[in-house]
């Protein structure tokens, strides 16, 4: 039997913190003298002390480390991965506004006075199975959407949240507070949907939007349509699906490629209105290419082959032909497609 002393030294927790996790039922000594009080711990408790010793340099709370104490060690992994790229995601949104925000109040003028400017194409079809389409996409100057209704109300919804944004194509944008002017954006297509869809829960639609400030673009993103960025002939997904299956994925209980095939792979667990949007911003650089796509394009072709298509000609060549490769895999859904390209402006 150690003591509390020599078992703190032993796994690098305090005699305090020890004292808690006992309190907590998180890690219980073996022994306590009837007399003293004094707490004994067995040489075996060790592993399980730095476990929690490490669980906790992570950041995990108390709670979540005690159920991942009572788990075999697949289990216990899986949840430590989980967890992790929770806290990835949330880093990440942080690290955006923290960005976002010391340049708001130091107001500085960006170094790089390249003048650039969005050149863009868009495409919807119904597709080879779907009785009607009721995808909305929209591209203006500023302003980038793709909208997938969903129940028999589909196509009013997606297209009364498009309709909605349409405002900030045409208005000067303010400096400064875009997000949050985008974010008030969406909020008023929250409405514009209920009332399209006469509060209906069995209707609604998902919202992906780029919005264009002259140098970075505002994103804006509910559902499982999806923002693809290609960069030095690389395509990256700026995106996270707000799904059942790619929270299978995060938690590790489902590989990309089971997702494929998955049966509750279309089943959503977000939508417009009925939790908050992802919002961020996006620094954009002359050559890059966006694409927004509803989800009836990546259920059929594989990230390679998008790739493949987008790198290739201009918006207008590369959205029809997204398009007809998608129908020529099956076309089961409908399918939207809106790709711009950040090009160099003479001053």
């Amino acid at each position: 039997m150690l003591t509390i002393g020599a078992f703190a030294r032993a796994s690098r927790l305090s005699p305090k913190a020890l004292r808690l996790y006992d309190e907590l039922e998180l890690l219980r000594p073996a022994r306590v003298d009837p007399h003293s009080g004094y707490r004994y711990y067995a040489v075996e408790q060790l592993e399980r002390a730095r476990l929690v010793a490490w669980l906790r340099r992570l950041g995990m709370p108390l709670a979540r480390i005690r159920e991942i104490c009572a788990l075999g060690p697949a289990d216990a992994a899986r949840e430590i991965r989980a967890y992790w790229s929770q806290v990835e995601a949330e880093t990440a949104v942080r690290r955006d506004l923290a960005a976002f925000l010391v340049d708001h109040l130091l107001d500085e003028p960006r170094k790089d006075t390249t003048m650039l400017e969005m050149r863009y194409s868009v495409h919807s079809d119904r597709g080879r199975v779907r009785p009607a389409n009721q995808d909305t996409a929209y591209a203006g100057t500023r302003l980038l959407a793709v909208a997938d209704g969903f129940g028999p109300a589909g196509a009013p919804a997606s297209g009364a949240a498009v309709e909605a944004l349409r405002f900030l194509d045409r208005e000067e944008l303010p400096a400064g507070d875009v997000l949050n002017l985008l974010e008030d954006a969406v909020r008023g297509a929250t409405e514009a949907v209920r009332d399209a869809t006469e509060g209906s829960d069995d209707n609604g639609t998902t919202l992906t939007a780029l919005l264009w400030t002259g140098s970075r673009l505002a994103l804006v993103h509910i559902g499982d349509s999806r923002v693809y960025l290609l960069r030095d002939q690389a395509l990256f997904r700026i995106t996270h699906d707000h799904t059942v299956v790619q929270s299978l994925i995060d938690e590790g209980r489902l590989t990309p490629e089971e997702a494929t095939t998955h049966p509750q792979r279309s089943l959503l667990l977000k939508a417009l209105g009925t939790a908050d949007p992802d919002l961020r911003l996006q620094d954009a650089a002359p050559g890059d290419r966006y694409l927004l796509c509803s989800d009836g394009l990546p259920a059929v072709l594989p990230d390679a082959r998008i790739r493949q298509l987008l790198a290739a000609g201009t918006p207008d060549e590369a959205v029809v032909a997204l398009v007809d490769a998608a129908n020529e895999a099956g076309g089961p859904d409908n399918v939207s497609c809106v790709v711009a390209d950040v090009v160099r402006t003479d001053a």
